[in-house]
C-alpha cells in the first residue's frame, strides 16, 4: 500500500455536488470514476426522476456493484477458458 504523500486529492462535481476526493490513483482515474458515477445517477434519474437524492445514491451503487459484478464473473469465465487452453496445449506438445 502507498505511503500518504503519495495520495491524490481532487475536487469532483457528481450530481450537482461537490466532493473531495483522495485516493491513491492518479487523477485522471479518480476524474473518470466520479464521471461515471455522476452518468449512472444522471441515468437514473432520468427513468425515476421521483427518487430523492439518497434512493438514486443507493440504486446508483447497486447498478454499478451489479455491472462489476458481472465483469468479475466473466473474467473468472475467461481466466477459466485460458487455463483450459493453455493446459490443453501442453498437454498436446
Amino acid at each position: 500500500m502507498s505511503n500518504s504523500s503519495s495520495k491524490q486529492k481532487l475536487n469532483v462535481t457528481i450530481y450537482g455536488q461537490q466532493y473531495l476526493i483522495t485516493g491513491d490513483e492518479s487523477t485522471e482515474h479518480i476524474r473518470h470514476v466520479a464521471s461515471i458515477v455522476d452518468e449512472k445517477m444522471k441515468e437514473i434519474n432520468h427513468k425515476n426522476p421521483f427518487l430523492d437524492t439518497n434512493k438514486l445514491a443507493v440504486l446508483t451503487a447497486v447498478n454499478i456493484v451489479s455491472d462489476y459484478v458481472k465483469l468479475r464473473e466473466r473474467v473468472e469465465q475467461l481466466e477459466t477458458l485460458l487455463k483450459e487452453a493453455k493446459s490443453e496445449k501442453e498437454n498436446n506438445d
